[in-house]
């Protein structure tokens, strides 16, 4: 089952092209990984695949209610404890498991701490943590892994391998290999953009460039 198709893509930054003429499938239990060098536009993409930023041209097909994202910000409130924050986002999302999902990330000892004591590895395990909630099949991923030890690393890239293995499918901009043994890399650097000044789409946000 297709979970993204992403056909002649171009997606701008600061109202200039990033990349343009990307295209590709996800299917479920997929993960593509996307590469190229510092500022080529990944991260612009996967917001655009996301939905905080309108593309400049082309289409975008998922089902409803699909993505999960998880970029730089752990998306956290500092005086709810962890448990309290996988819960207000398993409300938002319509999801669930809790327990699953402090387990799964080495969390369930600090379930009752508040998020503001938490060390930096520990905010973006519980950061992560939320797509699990999510109950979304498709996680749209900006470089999971920051301020992640090489243990909770192996132990984030088991959690994509379980979701994989359920049917769901991953995108996500990483340097790190996570060992997944099926997934394909897509270099965006033959997709850089030639450059020069582009209309703002409609409902183009520049907070989101």
């Amino acid at each position: 089952m297709s979970l993204l198709a992403v056909h002649d893509l171009s997606v701008a930054r600061g109202g200039l092209r990033a990349v343009e003429g990307v295209g590709f499938a996800l299917n479920a239990g997929q993960a593509l990984i996307l590469r190229g060098p510092n500022g080529i536009g990944k991260t612009t993409l996967l917001r655009t695949i996301a939905g905080l930023q309108a593309p400049v041209c082309g289409t975008i097909k998922m089902p409803d209610d699909a993505v999960a994202y998880a970029a730089h910000s752990d998306g956290l409130k500092s005086s709810l404890t962890a448990r309290e924050n996988l819960t207000f986002w398993a409300r938002v999302f319509g999801g669930g498991g809790i327990d699953t999902a402090l387990a799964a990330m080495d969390l369930a000892a600090l379930a009752d701490r508040p998020a503001g004591a938490l060390s930096a590895g520990q905010k973006r395990r519980l950061g992560l943590a939320r797509l699990i909630v999510s109950g979304r099949p498709l996680w749209v991923l900006d470089e999971p892994t920051v301020s992640l030890d090489a243990a909770s690393v192996a132990r984030f890239a088991d959690v994509v391998g379980g979701h994989l293995g359920q049917g769901g499918a991953a995108l996500m901009a990483t340097h790190i290999d996570l060992g997944l043994p099926d997934a394909q890399v897509l270099d965006l650097t033959p997709f850089r953009a030639r450059g020069g000044p582009t209309a703002r789409p409609h409902g183009f946000n520049e907070a989101f460039a």
